[in-house]
């Protein structure tokens, strides 16, 4: 039974559908100004194991991500360019998508672009302002906060202190301060991305995008809507009021935020030298597997300080994993099971899906997967392992990893004869003294990760 933390209500709650065996899911996407950087990519990592897991426990999973195509900040960078908003904003969209495939995040079912989806946010303004929720100052349509009496339950914000009138016309801000919001935002300045519309020439305000997008493709009501901790106020709070302003409905049932990113202990900044972007820890030799590994290995919802030390240690744990699958995989024996192993691969079972059913506890589930390593081992070398247990303790692995999507596919990069042949050849130049064939035959080995022992039995091999 799985429990998650729904933000609305700040407890744990059993999740279940609205409908049937479907979760219906919506993810807040990027806003395609720039590349994506590490803090944005916890939650985006923190989404993806959600989604697997749900598939995992058998459901049918619908996940609509947004990509944010225009704001403040893509106009802004989009003038600096001299490019066009298409042009602009695909380009960083095609990077944002090559950086979560190196990190081996499953692409959404649906990926709506905010500009494509005008007449929808028209037509949600068109509701809002019927319903008496909304007004026109400046050429821009706002959404009033007083008309809507439920605002302010996600972020815990009280509004009583509230100013009629007081309003903001940015796309974000950061006080935690209840104003009128802007839906629509009058054409300010010339080469300004701007629509025909009821209210006047102009542009959606980031706030409304989400609405409409994710209601065109899950319904006035639907399971999860994901994000940040940074999107509870003001965005998914003013979500939550534009959506049920219109539809007089139930928005969301469940609220999934996934905590804050530190990095090297603080807040990350460009300035202070802790700012990170995966292509630029990948161009550095990082393996994009360690730094999933490293964005999974704390739960969602607690605070996680990224360190590169802390990438290095996930390599050493992801390759002692990867050995581990090895070694299962390479074994060669009767085709017998044993209960000493069986036991194991229950009791890993039971303790992944405890952990990851008590709000995705990753460490915990991560844990139990290290704790099976353990073991197996140690009944391999007991030799209490056989054929029968190799598919099972694999079978396992593969679904465990089916969630955690870190191991990748086993490559065995060389046939051991080949292997064999290297050495002999390597055994050969050294009897002639030709070292440096010998050296350069070692070296490469070692690249391909064999790793070679000169003994008085002659030269052993293993791989790292």
């Amino acid at each position: 039974m799985l429990k998650l933390r729904n933000t609305l209500t700040r407890q744990p709650e059993e999740f279940k559908p609205l409908e049937n065996n479907t979760v219906r899911m919506y993810a807040c996407g990027p806003t395609v100004y720039d590349y994506g950087h590490i803090g944005n990519f916890r939650t985006f990592v923190a989404v993806d194991i959600l989604r697997r897991y749900l598939k995992y426990l058998g459901y049918e999973v619908r996940h609509i991500m947004n990509i944010t195509d225009v704001d403040d900040k893509i106009i802004r960078g989009m003038k600096e360019s001299g490019k066009g908003l298409r042009e602009y904003t695909e380009f960083y969209t095609q990077e944002f998508l090559r950086d979560s495939a190196s990190l081996g995040i499953l692409p959404p079912d649906t990926m709506p672009r905010a500009t494509d989806h005008i007449a929808e946010m028209i037509e949600l303004m068109q509701r809002l302002t019927d319903a008496g929720h909304t007004y026109l100052s400046d050429g821009s349509l706002y959404f009033r906060i007083g008309s809507f009496p439920g605002y302010g339950r996600l972020s815990g914000l009280k509004i009583e202190g509230n100013q009629a009138g007081a309003r903001v016309d940015v796309d974000e801000y950061e006080k935690a301060d209840a104003r009128d919001f802007v839906l629509w935002k009058a054409t300010k300045e010339e080469g300004e991305p701007s629509w025909a519309s009821p209210f006047g020439e102009g542009r959606p305000g980031w706030h409304l995008e989400c609405s409409a997008m994710s209601m065109k493709y899950l319904g006035e009501s639907f399971d999860l809507h994901c994000g940040g901790v940074d999107l509870i106020f003001p965005h998914h709070e003013n979500e939550i009021a534009q959506s049920e302003g219109a539809t007089k409905r139930p928005f969301v049932r469940t609220w999934f935020h996934v905590e804050f990113l530190l990095s090297e202990g603080a807040k990350m900044a460009k300035s202070a030298g802790n700012f990170y972007t995966v292509r630029q820890l990948i161009s550095q030799g990082y393996d994009a597997m360690a730094i999933r590994y490293l964005l999974l290995s704390v739960p969602y919802s607690t605070q996680l300080n990224f360190m590169l030390d802390g990438i290095r240690a996930a390599e050493s744990s992801l390759e002692r994993l990867r050995n581990f699958r090895r070694r299962v995989s390479d074994f060669e024996g009767k085709a017998v099971s044993h209960n000493r192993v069986e036991e194991i691969v229950a009791r890993t079972r039971e303790k992944f899906e405890a952990a990851m059913n008590n709000d995705l506890n990753t460490a915990e589930a991560l844990a139990a997967l290290f704790d099976m390593r353990r073991d197996v081992n140690t009944a391999m070398d007991e030799g209490e392992f056989g054929a029968e247990d190799k598919e099972n303790v694999l079978e396992l692995i593969a679904r465990i990893d089916s969630v955690f999507g870190i191991m990748g596919e086993e490559k065995q990069e060389m046939l051991d004869p080949e292997i064999d042949a290297l050495i002999e050849e390597r055994n050969q130049s050294r009897r002639s003294r030709n070292f440096r064939r010998a050296d350069e035959i070692r070296d490469d080995l070692a690249e391909r990760g064999i790793i070679l022992e000169d003994t008085p039995q002659g030269t052993k091999w293993k791989r790292k």
